[in-house]
């Protein structure tokens, strides 16, 4: 059975989980709009893609794809699904076909997170090369991803990153969804994870509904109701 009630679909990023999202989900609930945040494997750009695709499937009825930070990227890829009615990027990376992470942040001056990565190697099963880990320097993390998030609960993040496999970094995305599905982007002004003016360009480029937050990085914990506004402005254009 089909419904013309759109899914929110909340896809985290990179040294994050689903529970990023854990102050918007119950705004969207509360309007009685349907929510799933799978938590993303953060293993490659392509794979991930992939995974969040087959959710999107399996959901009846439109989708509106949200991504935060990297899961900008994955909605980028993922969001050419045919059930993707709209994608909404938070502080997000809107990559163009053929780009890669690396070279949409190569275009500018590095962020405080560069200095503050960890890379450590993690067995790949049927390899004899390892992988390569990527999360942010615990005693670093509430001050580059969090400032404006409650302190104790930035700490707790930075215990419980979710680390993102380097290989992801460099995969080029093989479609651009915006280029055909409407589309906002929150900027996180204030952010010292990714330079502002990567979110700015790449919102930019895709001709998206921008809005701008001072915020750290993780403005769906720091500013849940201005990110829960942009998501409901993508819904009822859905529903229009």
């Amino acid at each position: 059975m089909t419904t013309s009630t759109p899914t929110v679909v909340l896809v985290h990023g990179a040294f994050a989980d689903a529970s990023s999202f854990a102050r918007v989900v119950p705004e969207l609930l509360a309007d009685g709009i349907q929510v799933l945040a799978p938590a993303v494997p953060n293993r490659s750009l392509l794979g991930d893609a992939a995974y969040i695709a087959s959710i999107v499937r399996r959901i009846p009825g439109p989708v509106v794809l949200v991504g935060h930070s990297y899961g900008g990227a994955v909605i980028t890829v993922a969001g050419a699904e045919d059930n993707v009615q709209a994608l909404v990027y938070l502080a997000g990376y809107a990559l163009e076909e053929g780009e890669s992470l690396g070279e949409l942040q190569g275009r500018f001056p590095d962020s405080d997170l560069a200095s503050a990565l960890v890379f450590t190697p993690f067995p790949v099963e049927g390899s004899d090369e390892p992988g390569t880990d990527v999360t942010v320097d615990i005693d670093k993390f509430p001050a580059i991803f969090a400032a404006d998030v409650d302190p104790d609960l930035a700490r707790t993040l930075a215990v419980s990153q979710r680390p993102l496999a380097g290989a992801a970094f460099a995969e080029a995305a093989p479609v651009a969804a915006w280029k055909t599905k409407p589309s906002w982007g929150l900027v996180s002004s204030s952010d010292h994870t990714i330079n502002p003016d990567v979110e700015r360009f790449g919102y930019e480029r895709a001709g998206m509904t921008t809005v701008e937050v001072d915020s750290s990085h993780l403005v769906m914990l720091a500013h849940p109701k201005e990110v829960a506004d942009l998501i409901r402005e993508a819904v009822r254009s859905v529903g229009a």
